[in-house]
């Protein structure tokens, strides 16, 4: 069976600091915090995150699930799963 990723989209964040995307999501019944990395965007979209980095993280949002579900299963006990270019293969 499939686990299943809902993103709270209500938690999504931009911190343009760390220069990632942040938010929290449900996994098979239990909340996980997660961040996208700015070059991860990068690397699906072929521009630089700018003040964009939210669109560009909806406009991709399911190939992301995906990957956050494969990264979360790969590292179950990380207080927030970081997700990187390393992920996207």
């Amino acid at each position: 069976m499939a686990l299943r990723l809902e993103i709270d989209q209500a938690s999504i964040t931009d911190n343009d600091i760390a220069r990632h995307v942040e938010f929290t999501a449900e996994l098979d019944g239990d909340e996980r915090d997660f961040a996208v990395k700015y070059a991860v965007l990068k690397e699906l979209s072929g521009d630089e995150p700018e003040a964009d980095a939210l669109e560009m993280f909806e406009r991709f949002s399911d190939e992301l699930i995906d990957v956050c579900v494969e990264a979360a299963v790969q590292r179950p006990s990380a207080n927030v799963v970081i997700i990187d270019e390393g992920d996207l293969e």
